[in-house]
């Protein structure tokens, strides 16, 4: 008896959009025809290059990477008649992203090969999200750290504080310098403490709709008639950008922390700092311990010119105490994680010489939100970019 082939079902009798499935693939995907022209790209490859599909597809690849790159190459043995080439520790390096060390698989599409697939796999999605988590539980440490300092730290200083100012009425001029500088060193480990209690504000978050570009415009102009009067800012922003679900102030403050460590990391003279906006369609983030997915499609990117974070840094830069600043205190980018964390966000960097990026994923702001906050945050109003 013959025995008749099984038949399987095609992506389109299963209703499945093949643009789809290669959107949720978490490596850059390219699709290059036989004259050089990008016909399509997926979520990631946008979110890779820093460009949208409408600017990249239609457009020849060498608008993209330069003719004597390694891709060119491998697209070329592939329509000459290979089915697959890859090769790795290829440097893809583009005046907006900088240099990136990946692996690039080439792959042919139909026969004769008139389509390749060109797939870019510079780290894995687990390493991204392991790395979000790290951000996440370093603020968590950080709000454990500062509630403890309160309660054991402040009081034994007082009475230390009081002691000295004891001993200060009783004793001679020279021994009054070392009373003095008693009282000053609690003073300001006091002062620091301060500093770290806004760590353990448990208190939720008062948010609604506010316009990230006009807490980029105000966080700017603070920092042009400051610290970074000699830096030059470039603005990429995407105009149609949906308002942030969030706290104005508290997101002012974010910026604020990044953009003046950028100012700080960058040259002088021709120092420069790149704020950019951009819609990630289908960035989802899911909570440990949980089935809960965050919709985290708002992008907000802060890049400088300078010498990039210390190797030796990078993996604990959102601990506190963690700095390169001679008087820092390594409480900044502590801060930073803690607040994005509260609003559901993520942070990540990446840094190379010359090129520095912090990108913040923030959720979108929805109607539906008005209902589960007791008010809406002082000073937010909902407005489109």
């Amino acid at each position: 008896m013959q025995r008749r082939a099984s038949r399987q079902p095609s992506f389109r009798s299963s209703g499945i959009d093949p643009s789809a499935v290669l959107s949720a693939l978490p490596d850059p995907v390219l699709v290059v025809d036989g004259s050089g022209e990008i016909r399509y790209v997926n979520l990631e490859a946008q979110q890779f290059f820093d460009l949208s599909a409408a600017m990249m597809e239609g457009t020849p690849l060498v608008d993209l990477l330069p003719p004597d790159s390694p891709v060119m190459g491998l697209i070329e043995q592939v329509l000459r008649g290979s089915l697959r080439v890859s090769q790795e520790g290829v440097t893809i390096d583009t005046p907006r992203i900088g240099p990136h060390q990946v692996t690039v698989r080439v792959t042919a599409m139909g026969e004769p090969s008139d389509h390749v697939l060109v797939t870019i796999n510079e780290r894995s999605i687990a390493r991204k999200i392991d790395n979000s988590l790290t951000h996440r539980h370093a603020a968590r440490s950080v709000t454990a750290m500062a509630a403890m300092l309160a309660h054991e730290v402040k009081n034994p200083l007082s009475g230390i504080r009081g002691a000295a100012q004891l001993l200060e009425e009783n004793c001679d001029e020279q021994d009054r310098v070392l009373t003095r500088l008693i009282c000053d060193e609690a003073d300001r480990i006091v002062a620091l403490v301060n500093r770290m209690e806004v760590f353990s504000d448990e208190r939720p978050l008062e948010r609604g709709a506010v316009n990230i570009h006009t807490v980029l415009e105000h966080v700017r102009k603070v920092a042009q008639s400051g610290f970074a009067r000699n830096i030059r800012f470039v603005e990429r922003y995407d105009p149609s950008l949906p308002p942030v679900y969030g706290n104005r102030d508290q997101l002012i403050q974010i910026f604020l922390n990044l953009i003046k460590n950028a100012a700080e990391a960058a040259p002088e003279p021709g120092g420069e700092i790149v704020l950019s906006t951009s819609y990630q369609h289908g960035v989802r983030m899911a909570l440990a311990g949980g089935d809960t997915r965050l919709h985290l499609p708002l992008l907000v990117s802060v890049q400088d010119n300078g010498d990039g974070i210390p190797e030796d840094l990078r993996s604990n830069l959102f601990d506190p105490f963690v700095t390169t600043k001679v008087n820092g205190t390594g409480l900044g980018l502590a801060l930073v994680a803690k607040i994005i964390g509260d609003h559901g966000g993520v942070i990540e960097f990446d840094s190379q010489p010359r090129r520095t990026v912090f990108k913040v994923s923030l959720p979108m702001y929805d109607e539906s939100q008005n209902t589960s906050d007791p008010a809406p945050a002082k000073g937010v109003r909902g407005a489109r970019g």
